[in-house]
């Protein structure tokens, strides 16, 4: 049985300010106020697991055992289906560069690969999300969430982050990167992986 979220303040093990509030949002319904790991100036653990739980796990446990509150951290990324779900748990690293993030030349090499195997279209792709909620004590709990949908080129709009310009969700004639920013948290894994969390912590 799942273990019940019983506080009113949650430990989100994040230093990315969209991703807190995109969480504050999500749970603002629940009375549940959110406070981030950057500011408690908490360290950022490596990740250094080849799954999202994997590296969920790592996130939510360090946050936890640090501040001896439950913590809930989020992993994700995008799986493009001919690209051996690739980038996967690799999403940021394949936008890694000196000077910081840069997720267009992460895009342009997603094009890229597909362009020289000569995928056939439609491009299939899911973003995947993976909660994990972690109590000092060492219990956990997994919430995974996904959304399906194409790769397109070239990039569509400027809102979002990430790989959202290229990633058309199923039943949608719009890119997450051409989406309000809501309607996108309203249909995103990352939604998704919330309404799992809510049912099975707070249900």
């Amino acid at each position: 049985m799942t273990r019940k979220f019983t506080g009113d303040r949650l430990l989100i093990a994040t230093h990315n300010q969209g991703k807190l509030e995109e969480m504050a949002h999500l749970l603002k319904p629940h009375g549940v106020t959110v406070i981030g790991a950057g500011e408690l100036n908490l360290p950022e653990p490596d990740e250094t697991e080849s799954s999202f739980v994997g590296n969920a796990r790592i996130k939510a446990h360090a946050a936890a055992r640090a501040t001896g509150l439950p913590a809930l951290s989020d992993d994700s990324g995008i799986e493009i289906e001919a690209l051996n779900n690739a980038p996967g748990v690799y999403t940021a690293d394949w936008a890694e560069t000196l000077t910081g993030r840069d997720f267009t030349m992460a895009m342009e090499r997603a094009h890229r690969e597909l362009e020289e195997i000569n995928a056939p279209h439609p491009r299939r792709a899911r973003f995947c999300c993976t909660l994990v909620l972690a109590w000092p004590d060492g219990h956990d709990e997994v919430f995974p969430g996904t959304v399906e949908g194409q790769v397109v080129w070239p990039m569509r709009g400027t809102q979002g982050h990430g790989y959202d310009p290229i990633f058309q969700p199923d039943g949608h004639d719009l890119t997450f990167g051409e989406m309000d920013r809501w309607e996108k948290n309203r249909i995103s894994h990352r939604a998704r992986a919330v309404a799992n969390f809510v049912e099975g912590c707070f249900g």
